[in-house]
């Protein structure tokens, strides 16, 4: 009973629900392992009784943490203030001042009245940023507040979703800026406390319009121009030729994500060495300025011709995409490359983006260099060299200032391609742009971990528990955060990885966003069904999503497949984050699972036929994917009996789609029935939908196979047609089959007559 009391007050469960009737007891010893993660002693009865005194004894004025919403009540912690407190609000110092707006306002100061406030003085209904919808009377803006602020507050839970969005704030509160702040507390009775406060909008900013858009793991679409795997300038490209021919909204891409380093690179873009940094395998190369400019031109045309060949083995030869052989001829280039004097503009432009940046590039450039000498899991280095703040890395940093230099480098060209990319989406026309992919989390010997080591839980790995698709559940090797860490710390990792991903994007799709309300914690050794849930402040965690998508001006799209907590995808609409919708999951459960009808789908997600870690649509509709895994002995039952479930299911969604007169050919014509899919997904009310590339050519591979390693070529194989040749960017857009599929999707513009025609 102490154990479980414990576990509770540090968010660790001891027991969860796979099923609404099924209840599974965690073992003691998860339990116990779990909380050594957090800091917190469990070993032995003795110290479970000491360990509950101490937290139960404990006495905050304030949370670590403390999260107000735009025209929301106030939390209970600022709310039950005693009457008479003092409350100071101050901008954070690390804010970064142009996120406020002009100069940084001083500090707010104010004073709690009694249980029962007087009536707030009210002003005109305000528009809450994003949300399209009307707050209500609220009190009047302090001249220190930025423009845009509104009163500010928290729902208790983000799952019980309260009906409060518009309810106003107490008439002492003056509602500070959309931002991070200190916020000072002194009660009358000379209680003193000081917290974070993340002042944030009520909602994240929601798409323009109804749009459509491609669905791309980015490194599968090589162009004529590739170095042997897509880039950003193919990107790029794509979004160009998409928004302009096609009146597509958005491209969305897989996680571009640093990777670690070595032979062979783990290829799973869902691994990465750091989330915060993109990989500068992506760059195209010839697009960077100093290129045109490098003396050894010969060694540049040597690399461009190895390039080449590269690409001519996946595109014609049946190679698979090397990166490591693609990282190698790029890095060569790039060394010529650096060498070249930045134009004193350039020059201003780097140093901008040093100071922006900050601390947290210098730590990944340095972890860059430092594996360049030691390998890439830090754990082995030296262990003078394991704590990035000793004086041992001190003097590395010294040692290998140039190469840390040149990594810095690659982040800021990789960046301002990024940018670049995102620009020529806009100026196609597209209303998001490209919509980039967070992972879930982090390799256990990359960056982060190395530059952040307390904020990850040591000898912890994020996974999922046993469902009624694996029996044995799943371990992804990912450490976790640390939840405790990040409050006390004011979520500011948390803060810059979203920064930095959305300062180049029109949307960010956030993989498992389940994430951030609780996670499957397996210690290490143990199997995935010894694992437990550990819950996060989700408060918080969409807090600083809402603040940081506000700020770029960004859409989010939340990846909620698969076991769902009640409650959360309703939290989650209600702050605007819109979810996931794949069609072949689509159903009607609770009335005999049947194929959900068009209308009956939820508006605010984006919606697909399908992902990259799902068949493509050409290989559901035939039962190929069956068949593959069959090959591969992935089966549990025979073929026969996978076969036949498979092609139940598909004609339940064909006859459905022949009911509504979507299938015009009739039934066995493949790309027919594409198109029919797509037609119903356009049918439904979702705000977004998205085309598998790889579905607009016939693609029968998918790009990665649950389930398998060394069995399947994940992450490795360049879109291909139905007979599974490499097909190029240029050939995608100038296929028959593509058009004719996105025919059914293209906005129709009204008729505009040329200069000097008159319309009748």
């Amino acid at each position: 009973m102490g154990l479980s009391r414990l576990a509770a007050l540090h968010g660790v469960a001891t027991s969860y629900s796979p099923s609404p009737d099924v209840t599974v007891s965690v073992p003691d010893d998860t339990v116990i392992a779990v909380l050594a993660a957090l800091g917190v002693d469990a070993g032995t009865p003795a110290d479970v009784r000491k360990c509950l005194v101490a937290a139960e004894s404990r006495s905050r004025l304030l949370p670590p943490t403390v999260v107000v919403w735009a025209g929301e009540p106030l939390p209970p912690a600022l709310a039950g203030l005693p009457p008479g407190s003092t409350v100071t609000v101050e901008p954070e110092p690390a804010e970064t001042p142009g996120h406020l707006s002009g100069r940084p306002p001083a500090p707010l100061s104010m004073r709690s009245r009694a249980a029962a406030p007087a009536a707030p003085v009210t002003r005109p209904p305000v528009t809450a940023p994003g949300s399209g919808t009307s707050a209500s009377a609220a009190p009047a803006a302090s001249p220190l507040a930025a423009p845009d602020a509104t009163p500010a507050a928290s729902a208790a839970s983000p799952l019980a979703a309260p009906d409060t969005a518009t309810a106003s704030a107490p008439a002492w509160w003056i509602p500070p800026p959309h931002g991070v702040h200190r916020i000072h507390v002194r009660t009358p009775d000379h209680r003193r406390a000081t917290a974070t406060l993340i002042a944030a909008p009520a909602r994240v900013p929601q798409p323009p319009e109804r749009s459509h858009g491609f669905l791309v793991q980015l490194y599968s679409l090589l162009s004529a121009r590739s170095w042997g795997m897509g880039d950003l300038g193919d990107l790029a490209d794509l979004a160009g030729w998409a928004g302009r021919t096609l009146g597509s909204g958005f491209v969305q891409v897989n996680p571009l994500h640093a990777a670690v380093p070595g032979r062979p690179t783990d290829p799973s873009p869902y691994r990465p060495s750091s989330r915060r940094f993109p990989d500068p395998v992506h760059l195209h190369v010839e697009s960077i300025p100093e290129y045109g400019h490098v003396r050894d031109r010969a060694t540049l045309d040597d690399l461009r011709q190895d390039a080449a060949a590269l690409s001519e083995a996946v595109l014609n030869k049946g190679a698979l995409i090397d990166r490591d052989a693609v990282w190698e001829l790029k890095r060569q280039a790039l060394e010529l490359v650096v060498e070249v004097p930045l134009t004193p503009g350039r020059r201003a432009a780097y140093c901008d983006f040093l100071a922006e940046q900050g601390q947290a590039l210098e730590d990944h450039a340095l972890w860059c260099a430092l594996a360049e000498v030691h390998g890439p899991d830090w754990h082995a280095w030296p262990e003078a060299l394991r704590d990035p703040r000793s004086p041992g890395t001190a003097r590395a940093r010294a040692e290998l200032l140039d190469r840390v230099d040149f990594h810095c480098r690659l982040a800021w060209l990789t960046a301002t391609q990024l940018a670049a990319a995102q620009r020529s989406a806009e100026d196609a026309g597209m209303g998001i742009g490209i919509v980039h992919d967070l992972a879930v989390g982090v390799h256990p010997a990359g960056a982060d971990t190395w530059a952040q080591q307390d904020a990850f839980a040591p000898s912890m790995s994020v996974g999922a528990p046993p469902d009624a698709f694996n029996a044995r559940g799943q371990d992804w090797g990912l450490p976790p955060w640390r939840p405790d860490v990040l409050a006390a710390t004011g979520y500011a990792a948390y803060r810059g990885l979203l920064r930095g991903l959305l300062a180049r994007a029109g949307a960010l799709r956030i993989d498992h966003v389940m994430g951030l309300f609780r996670l499957w914690w397996v210690p290490e050794g143990r199997p995935p069904t010894d694992g437990t849930y550990v819950t996060y402040d989700a408060e918080a965690m969409l807090a600083v999503l809402a603040l940081e998508a506000h700020r770029a001006g960004a859409v989010v799209v939340g990846e909620d497949l698969g076991t769902v907590e009640p409650g959360v995808r309703e939290a989650l609409a209600r702050r605007g984050v819109l979810g996931t919708s794949v069609l072949w999951f689509e159903r009607d459960w609770a009335g005999g699972g049947r194929p959900l009808a068009p209308e009956q789908w939820r508006r605010d997600c984006l919606a697909t036929a399908t992902t990259h870690d799902l068949p493509s649509t050409a290989a559901r509709l035939t039962g190929d994917h069956v068949t593959l895994r069959h090959r591969l002995g992935l089966l549990t039952r025979s073929l026969e009996e996978e076969l036949t479930e498979d092609a139940t299911d598909t004609a339940e969604w064909l006859a459905l789609l022949a009911r509504l007169r979507m299938l015009p050919e009739g039934d066995g014509d493949e790309e027919a029935a594409v198109r029919a899919v797509h037609r119903f997904l356009l049918r439904t009310p979702a705000r977004m939908t998205g085309v598998w590339l790889p579905d607009t050519v016939g693609d029968r591979r998918p790009q990665n196979l649950p389930g398998t390693w060394d069995q399947y070529p994940n992450w490795r194989l360049p879109i291909a047609d139905p007979e599974g040749h490499p097909v190029t960017l240029e050939e995608i857009t100038a296929s028959p089959r593509l058009h004719a599929l996105m025919e059914v999707l293209r906005p129709r513009k009204p008729h505009t007559a040329p200069p000097g025609e008159r319309r009748p």
